[in-house]
């Protein structure tokens, strides 16, 4: 019994030899006296029994507490591992939000559409009751957006959704915003005033061009060549619809410096697209990460435009055949015309609902264009509202009411309209060795 009882106390004192605890040392010396002292043997087989129930209680925390460690670095992976299946769920999280983004640009793209041709069509009801006074309805319009779109932002900007740090953004870039949407709309009626109605549509396919120009310059943007082909065959296939043969005639037939004032026309455009985008992207770094809102965009370009306008009015109102001292009768008489009244009733039928369902389907246009241009590129917008073309055209051609007879099909129609959308097709196919390339990132 005593040498059972010294193994116990050696790897008692073993255990503990680095630190002994109070407790344990008392019992100890608690066990040495008796023994010495010649305690009987139940005294020592308690005593014995302590100092075990003792040692376990404090070196067992120690003994389970490594099996516990032991078992974690079991079941945990390797550092390696870990990084890796990091790197997954950050892939697949980044896989799941570009989906998201895709499908979001498709339903803004759809809906830039469907809007771009409803602003065609109502544009051309429209000037059915105000055949006689475009430039009052194009004024109107300008002038008319400044106050809607200025009261939409003040109301954004009470609910809290425009901050003054979007408001203090830099307005030059606005100011130039709407220097070239004027200058864009007084050389697009001057030329639009002498060129045909079928050379416009042909012409305003070197928008599409221009805009490839200026985002690769501005923007530092490469294009692929099935992007590239895509946007060729978009041009091809709205050429080819509007034009049936008829249109390069009426081009060559208006002379040349109109079409060239036509296409500078489209640049001045594209130039202004673009500028929009380089205005979201810089926005994003100055709100460090945020976007700035449509509307502080809409709203101040809108207003120097108007401004620029005001301008231009005597140049203006010249190109539409309106003597600049006869401008405020002519304003006075559109006025009536659009509001129905007086002598001006018999005349204009139709009015004032159809000029105003053109100027409200043409805000929503504007807004949706500048929408899909904040959320993918300048270029998919010009893709989107091209696409509204054929599908304008064909619409003319049903019996739509004040229109009178309705416009036969081009001959060229099918074919044209088959091209462009393999023009779209292309242009949004993504090669399959890039997809390869991240599913492979992905497993």
């Amino acid at each position: 019994m005593s040498t059972c009882y010294r193994r116990v106390t050696a790897a008692a004192t073993t255990v503990a030899s680095h630190h002994i605890p109070p407790r344990l040392s008392v019992i100890l010396q608690m066990d040495n006296r008796s023994r010495s002292g010649g305690v009987g043997r139940l005294g020592v087989l308690r005593s014995r029994r302590c100092v075990i129930e003792a040692v376990e209680s404090i070196g067992g925390r120690g003994i389970r507490s490594t099996g516990e460690e032991e078992v974690k670095r079991k079941v945990q992976p390797p550092k390696c591992c870990a990084c890796n299946h990091q790197h997954q769920e950050v892939m697949v999280e980044e896989k799941s939000k570009g989906r998201d983004r895709r499908v979001e640009v498709m339903i803004a793209a759809t809906a830039t559409v469907v809007l771009g041709v409803g602003n065609r069509v109502l544009y051309k009801l429209a000037l059915v009751p105000l055949k006689h006074y475009p430039f009052f309805l194009a004024q109107f319009a300008t002038f008319g957006y400044v106050i809607v779109y200025f009261s939409i932002l003040y109301l954004r900007y009470q609910a809290g959704k425009v901050t003054d740090e979007m408001l203090s953004l830099p307005k030059s870039p606005l100011i130039a915003v709407g220097l070239f949407e004027a200058l864009a709309a007084a050389s697009g009626m001057a030329a639009g005033a002498i060129l045909s109605g079928a050379a416009i549509p042909i012409l305003s396919q070197s928008f599409l061009v221009w805009q490839l120009i200026l985002s690769s310059i501005f923007l530092g943007k490469r294009y692929s060549f099935n992007q590239l082909l895509g946007c060729c065959l978009v041009a091809v296939g709205v050429i080819i619809t509007v034009a049936s043969g008829s249109g390069a005639d009426s081009l060559m037939g208006s002379g040349i410096f109109w079409s060239v004032l036509m296409i500078v026309s489209f640049l001045l455009q594209a130039a202004d697209t673009v500028l929009k985008e380089i205005i979201f992207l810089d926005a994003a770094q100055r709100l460090k990460g945020g976007s700035v809102d449509l509307f502080v965009v809409n709203s101040y370009g809108s207003a120097f435009q108007a401004v620029f306008i005001c301008l231009l009015i005597p140049f203006v109102s010249n190109l539409w055949g309106i003597p600049f001292s006869q401008l405020p009768n002519y304003l006075k008489d559109g006025s009536a015309c659009f509001l129905n009244i007086g002598t001006m009733s018999k005349s204009c039928d139709g009015a004032p609902l159809l000029p105003l369902l053109f100027i409200i389907v043409n805000m929503g246009f504007n807004i949706s264009l500048l929408h899909l241009i904040k959320i993918s590129s300048a270029v998919v917008s010009c893709l989107a509202s091209t696409f509204s073309v054929p599908v304008s055209v064909y619409l003319f051609t049903l019996p739509l009411p004040y229109l009178g007879v309705a416009s036969s099909l081009p001959p060229g129609f099918v074919a044209g309209a088959i091209v462009l959308v393999v023009g779209v097709f292309f242009y949004a196919w993504r090669p399959l060795e890039s997809s390869k390339r991240d599913a492979s990132l992905v497993s």
